[in-house]
C-alpha cells in the first residue's frame, strides 16, 4: 500500500475520526470500493479485488493536485478571473495566484452535504450562492455509485435555482492507477484528434490537430510524456469516450465519459506525492477560460437541471 493509501478497515464509528477533507463515506460492491469525501465530493480512493485504480492521500491531507475533486461552476480556469456579463465586468478570486487565474470553480474547499446514502451510493449536493464574479444560485449535486457491469459510476448535476441564466463548465479531477505498478510503465491511451493550444499560463488560445506527445490515439508510455493539455473531437463509441491507462501483462484501468463530455484535460504530473509520474484524465464539458471564449460554455435556463456522467472501469485479467 502506498504512503497515503486508505484501509478497508475504518472505525465503526467514522464520524468520531476527523479527516482533513472532511466526512468519508465508504461505497462497496462485490470485490469494489470506493471512499468519497464531504470536500468538494471528492474521491478518495477506488479499488477492485484490492487493486489501487485511483490516487489516494492521507487522513491529515486535503487532495494534492486536486486528486478525485469535483469542479462547478466551471472547470479548469479563467483568465484573471474575469469574464463579461451583459457587458458589465465580473471579478472572481484569483485561487491560482502564480498565474493569476480563477482555478477549479467555486466549490473546490466547500463541505457537500448528505442527500441519499446506500451500501452501493452516496449523493453529496452543495450551494453556490450568489457572490462576486458569480451573480448566480446553483447547486451541484454529485451522485457516486457502485454498478455491477459499469464500474464505478459517478453524476454530476447541476441546478439552476437563480432567476437568470446561470453560466458553467462541469468538470473533476481523477488521478488513475493500476495498482503498484509505476505509472511511467503504463501506456496511455485517448482518442481525441484536437488539442488546445495554451500559453504559460494553460489558457488555450487556438487549437490544432494532435501530433507528436499530444497525439494518444495509438497509446504512449506514460514516462515518456510531460504533458498537460485539452483534448477534443474524442472518439464516441455508443455516445460513450474511454481514455485507458495499460499494463504490458493486459491489464488495465479507464475512465469513460459521456457525449455531454465533449472535452478531456490529460495532466502528466511529476509533483504528485510518492509517485515518480501521476496521471489525471479529466471530463469536462468545456475547456478552460471557457467563460471568456465561449468554447464548450453552456447556459443553464432558471429552475433547470443539466448531468454529465462518466466513470471508471478496469479489465484486471492479466495474460500472464
Amino acid at each position: 500500500m502506498t504512503s497515503g493509501a486508505v484501509t478497508e478497515s475504518h472505525d465503526d464509528q467514522p464520524e468520531r475520526r476527523r479527516y482533513a477533507s472532511g466526512r468519508q463515506y465508504e461505497l462497496r460492491r462485490g470485490d469494489a470500493f470506493a471512499v468519497v469525501t464531504e470536500l468538494a465530493a471528492g474521491l478518495r480512493w477506488y479499488s477492485r479485488a484490492g487493486v489501487q485504480l485511483t490516487e489516494s492521500y492521507a487522513d491529515t491531507e486535503i487532495p494534492p493536485g486536486g486528486a478525485g475533486i469535483t469542479l462547478a461552476p466551471w472547470a479548469n480556469r479563467v483568465e484573471d478571473g474575469v469574464w463579461q456579463l451583459n457587458g458589465k465586468k465580473q471579478q472572481l478570486d484569483i485561487t491560482e495566484v502564480s498565474k493569476n487565474n480563477a482555478s477549479h470553480g467555486l466549490l473546490r474547499n466547500s463541505s457537500y452535504a448528505l442527500v441519499a446514502e446506500s451500501e452501493f451510493s452516496v449523493t453529496l449536493e452543495a450551494p453556490v450562492f450568489p457572490q462576486h464574479g458569480y451573480p448566480f444560485l446553483v447547486r451541484h449535486r454529485v451522485e457516486y455509485s457502485l454498478a455491477e457491469d459499469l464500474g464505478l459510476v459517478v453524476r454530476q448535476t447541476l441546478i439552476n435555482d437563480s432567476q437568470a441564466d446561470a453560466p458553467f463548465v462541469l468538470g473533476a479531477h481523477p488521478y488513475l492507477r493500476l495498482g503498484e505498478v509505476p505509472s511511467e510503465e503504463l501506456t496511455l491511451t485517448v482518442r481525441a484528434a484536437t488539442r488546445l493550444v495554451a500559453d504559460e499560463r494553460l489558457i488555450p488560445r487556438s487549437s490544432e490537430p494532435v501530433s507528436g506527445d499530444t497525439d494518444l490515439r495509438q497509446g504512449r508510455r506514460v514516462g515518456d510524456l510531460d504533458i498537460d493539455v485539452s483534448m477534443t473531437d474524442l472518439e464516441f463509441d455508443g455516445g460513450i469516450a474511454r481514455h485507458t491507462l495499460a499494463a504490458g501483462d493486459g491489464r488495465s484501468v479507464s475512465l469513460w465519459q459521456d457525449a455531454g463530455c465533449a472535452f478531456a484535460h490529460v495532466f502528466v504530473s511529476t509533483k504528485y506525492p510518492g509517485r515518480a509520474k501521476a496521471v489525471a484524465i479529466e471530463p469536462m464539458t468545456g475547456p478552460a477560460n471557457a467563460f471568456n471564449s465561449g468554447h464548450g460554455l453552456r447556459w443553464l435556463a432558471s429552475n433547470d437541471a443539466f448531468t454529465m456522467t462518466w466513470g471508471i472501469s478496469a479489465s484486471l485479467d492479466s495474460g500472464s
